[in-house]
This record gives C-alpha cells, structure tokens and sequence, in this order.
C-alpha cells in the first residue's frame, strides 16, 4: 500500500520562506483559471466548511476545517492534496501551516506589486497571529525603517510590538497618515480606517473582512483609491469591503482594475508614485492549493535528503 505523507506544521514551518510561498502564488496563476467551490455545514454554533480547488495542470485540493467556538482550539482542519493527472491522493498537509503561509503570501504578493518598491513605513492594523506574520513577511520584502502596531486593545498592541520590536501606537489616524503601507489584519464589521487619512503613493492592505458583513475601510477610501484584489471570484459578491459599497452604487464590479489572474498582461500594477492602491486579501482554496502543492515539492526534496523522517 502507498504510503501517504502527513505532513505537519513543526516539521516544515521551519523550511518555508515569505517569498518562495508568494512566487508559488503568483506562478499558479500563470496556469488556468481554476475552479473553486465552498459548501457550508452547520449544527447551532458549529461550522463544517470544506473549500475545492481544481486547477489544471497543478492538481485538486480539498481543506476542511471546523469551526467549534465552545472548544479549545477552536479551529481545526486538514486539506487532501490530490494528483492532477491519476487523481490519486497526494499528501495530507496540515491546516494550520497552509493557512499561515497562504494568508500572509497571499498579502505579500499584492504588495510586491503595488505598493512603490522603496516604502520605509509600515502600519499594522490588528494584534493577533495574522498581525505578528504580517510583520515578519514586509521585513522581508521592504527595507523598512519603522513599523507601528495599532489595536483597539491597547494592551494588545503594546504585547505585540515587544514580541517583534517594533512600536505601539494609539493615534491610528496620525499613524495612518505617516505610513507607505497600512497591512489592516483585525475582525472589523465597521470600518477602521477612513478614507480621509490616505496619503498620496500609500498602500493600503485589507486581509480581515472575510464575510459579507465585514469592512476595514470606509467609502472614500474605496473611491479615492485604485482598487485590486487575489480573485474577483472570491471577493467581489462575498466579502463586505466591496459586496456592500457595490450594492449601495459606490463603486462598481468595473471599478476592480485587476486580480491575479492579470499579472500575465500586466495589469495589476501600480501605474505611478503618487496613486493609491487598495488590495483585498480574499484568499481561495486555488491559493491554499498553490501553497500546498510548493510545501509538498520542498518536503520531498528535504525528505529526499534525510533531513526529514516520517514514523
């Protein structure tokens, strides 16, 4: 019998960098469209959500995860890896690990793109694990000279800037306005940063809204700013940042200049130093494939050379 890897969180996390899972998103998207598909199960508070990728050439990649707010962790999950061309099961990776680096990658992508190459200032809205990798990643991409962390729990922010040296800060508004790059992480139904503050040349990073109700920035930020996003398909009539101004006549789809499946022509880009881009994070079971399929290719090669050892 085949023996199917598992592969865990504490044994790869180690071996993967920012920009290696940011080219693997980027790389995938010069394949076919992929097709994706979410199916919701529901008992009273608990949630079952299964996310389908099939992409062409890449292979079909199916990440469970349950969502039990009475359990401690709250969260778990596993995603199936299946082969592209016999259909046969691949790997089995861990939830958590393809999570981190697809999330953040995902972000990480969008602002080697758009935001001008030689931003020193970085704000982060949000304090939680996403916030902390946030910092991890833009030190790697930009040469940063100052990084503030912003959260409505002050004493969340303070914990967050000593863990990653950087500084915390309870004026958001005069933060926002000094920054090159606002990265906002948090759990917002209302948004957090007002259009109002922007500053001409600034990138503005949106990755918490993930549900229709959700938003991080307000109007004028929407129409003062050039808007991108990872995947028209997951964004656009899902997610509240732009579900919500579009249904209330806004913005328009038309209004979302490009998404990933652009970089080939060259249209997600930013088109001069004075323009502000606007990205939403919206993710995709496509880019936890991606992500997926570059860990399991490194496991091989690390395996392949003993450094790895399966029980």
């Amino acid at each position: 019998m085949t023996h199917i890897p598992l592969i865990s969180f504490d044994e790869m996390d180690k071996h993967l960098s920012w920009k290696a899972m940011a080219e693997a998103i980027r790389a995938g998207h010069d394949l076919p469209k992929a097709q994706l598909q979410d199916v919701f199960i529901r008992r009273d508070s608990d949630t079952l959500l299964n996310r389908s990728a099939w992409v062409d050439g890449l292979g079909v990649a199916v990440k469970a995860a349950t969502v039990f707010p009475k359990s401690d962790p709250s969260v778990d999950g596993g995603m199936l890896v299946f082969d592209d061309d016999s259909g046969a099961l691949q790997a089995v990776v861990d939830f958590k690990l393809v999570t981190k680096w697809k999330t953040v990658a995902d972000s990480m992508l969008g602002a080697s793109l758009l935001a001008r190459p030689k931003s020193k200032r970085l704000l982060v809205v949000g304090a939680g694990t996403v916030a902390e990798n946030l910092i991890s990643a833009y030190q790697s991409f930009f040469d940063l000279d100052h990084i503030s962390v912003w959260s409505r729990t002050e004493k969340s922010a303070q914990k967050l800037a000593a863990k990653t040296n950087t500084t915390p800060i309870t004026d958001l508004e005069s933060a926002a306005i000094d920054a090159d790059i606002i990265s906002c992480a948090t759990m917002a139904t209302e948004p957090v940063v007002s259009g109002d503050w922007l500053q001409a040349g600034q990138h503005i990073d949106l990755i918490g809204a993930y549900r229709g109700d959700m938003r991080e920035v307000d109007d004028a930020a929407l129409t003062r700013a050039r808007i991108f996003v990872d995947s028209r398909d997951t964004t656009i009539d899902h997610i509240g940042e732009l579900k919500i101004p579009i249904s209330q006549g806004v913005i328009t789809a038309n209004d979302i200049i490009a998404d990933y499946y652009d970089i080939p022509m060259g249209k997600f880009a930013r088109n001069s130093d004075d323009e502000i881009t606007l990205f939403k994070n919206g993710g995709g079971a496509h880019m936890d494939l991606m992500i997926a399929k570059a860990i399991i290719a490194l496991w091989q090669n690390i395996n392949a050379a003993g450094q790895i050892h399966q029980e």
